[in-house]
């Protein structure tokens, strides 16, 4: 919550919007609830403006009661705003310095709720938050919302010109083979009985059978799904300390099927064998952690927008675990962590992965891997999220010291690094923090979260002030 008493020291960042609106409603005031609904949310404030330095101040608004009934009257006409996801407390008249200022809280809208669009064309009004400021969503990013957005994952779809020849009979066998442990009844019948009960095929309008995407991505061959899937690519990659590759596996080899039952299959093996993993031993949390990297790899499977770009990418590190798929999450981070909530990307996937006992733990899954790390004593694990293109990133840290430098993709920096978009949502809610205040809420050890912090100054995203321990932090324009 921000201190109105102390607005000046605030500035306007990727959560914070200010604009003086002494003529009225500022037009310009829909496209930032468009792209704070369909970012990270944020708060706008009316009757406030931005000084040379950056600071905000406060001015004398002539009515901001009207103003305030303005935008309430606006937001719920459908030709100006798609749909309105606030409540009565989220637009509200706060005193700041003296002076009424309107504050509207925008929420992260809900997936069901997305694209949150302006003047009715979704193509053309739809918008999100970056570090520059507002930025019109391109075509590609608006499809992905509206795929989130329906009520059958985009997995169910049967497809229709695709003929259930082109799906693999070994990995079919080696499933089914798998389910016989745990459901034998179920696994009755012919193949094609089989996959239909499982949701991997359905019959068409032309009476025939046909695999559905989810049947597709799980038991089909790479060159099929990627007629369906343009962009469908598996790769994971051991790596040494010097960034070289010592093991690889990849959708695209050819000497395999490369549809998503194999390749859990074949990576889950090789992290069971990972040699980057102390040795910790099972009675002392051996079999957490390697429960907790197969819930992992599952989770990131079950919840890629397959139809994205940049494929599926898992980077095992002499220190750290990397767990990248394409789109973002469809539910807040604080839900997913916090756990209870399940709503997966591709809910038929999720359902054959169950049904052979992998990604049980449905809404779960997240907070147990939070809890085999902490119980290790190891550095929290780091949930970041990218937009244009959409993408989403579990990392790992193995160890109680910092990843090493040069770790990462694309150089690399310390796993303190990884918290920077919780520091920000930290800090975009408090004039100022300590290192300390910064640790306690990210759940980082005090020594990451500095080099983060030093990170975060050096891109003059954050500004310090004062020494030691008492050193204060807080975002800057």
């Amino acid at each position: 919550m921000i201190d109105f008493s102390n607005l000046e020291q605030y500035r306007e960042n990727n959560r914070i919007e200010a604009k003086r609106a002494l003529g009225g409603l500022p037009e310009s005031i829909w496209e930032t609830y468009s792209a704070f609904a369909n970012t990270l949310g944020g708060i706008i404030l009316l009757g406030v403006e931005e000084h040379r330095d950056g600071s905000l101040h406060a001015i004398a608004l002539p009515d901001p009661e009207w103003l305030a009934e303005t935008f309430w009257e606006a937001v719920n006409d459908p030709q100006k705003a798609s749909v309105n996801i606030l409540s009565e407390q989220n637009v509200r008249i706060e005193d700041a310095d003296g002076k009424p200022i309107v504050v509207i809280t925008v929420p992260r809208a809900q997936r069901f709720d997305k694209p949150v669009y302006i003047d009715g064309n979704p193509m053309a009004g739809t918008y999100r938050r970056s570090g520059e400021g507002d930025y019109k969503c391109t075509r590609e990013e608006v499809e992905s919302m509206l795929r989130d957005a329906a009520i059958q994952t985009p997995d169910m779809k049967l497809l229709s010109q695709s003929p259930l020849e082109g799906l693999d009979l070994g990995t079919v066998r080696r499933y089914r083979l798998r389910m016989q442990a745990f459901a034998p009844g179920d696994t009755d019948g012919s193949p094609a009985e089989f996959l239909c009960r499982i949701g991997a095929a359905a019959q068409g309008g032309d009476r025939q059978l046909h695999p559905t995407a989810a049947g597709l991505l799980m038991f089909g061959r790479a060159d099929g799904i990627c007629r369906e899937f343009p962009h469908y690519h598996l790769d994971y990659q051991e790596q040494d300390g010097g960034g070289g590759c010592v093991s690889r596996i990849v959708s695209s080899a050819g000497d395999w099927s490369g549809n998503l039952y194999d390749f859990y299959c074949q990576v889950s093996e090789k992290i069971l064998q990972w040699p980057g993993l102390p040795d910790m031993g099972m009675e002392n949390g051996g079999e957490a952690v390697y429960r907790a990297l197969l819930e992992a790899l599952a989770n990131c499977l079950v919840n890629a927008d397959y139809y994205g770009r940049g494929g599926i990418c898992i980077r095992m590190y002499p220190s750290l675990a990397s767990f990248s798929n394409p789109g973002v999450f469809r539910i807040g981070l604080r839900e997913a962590r916090s756990g209870g909530i399940s709503d997966p990307r591709n809910a038929a996937l999720v359902r054959m992965f169950q049904l052979v006992r992998i990604a049980e733990r449905a809404g779960s899954g997240i907070p147990h891997i939070y809890a085999a790390w902490k119980k290790q004593g190891w550095a929290a694990p780091a949930i970041t999220e990218r937009f244009c293109p959409e993408r989403t990133t579990l990392s790992l840290p193995i160890g109680k010291s910092s990843v090493p430098e040069g770790s990462l993709p694309g150089g690399g920096a310390a796993a303190g690094r990884l918290q920077k978009r919780l520091i920000i949502d930290y800090l975009t809610d408090r004039i100022s923090a300590t290192a300390g205040a910064i640790a306690a809420y990210t759940g980082q050890p005090a020594a990451q979260v500095q080099e983060a912090l030093a990170e975060l100054a050096a891109a003059d995203i954050i500004a310090c002030q004062g020494d030691g321990p008492d050193r204060r932090y807080q975002l800057k324009a």
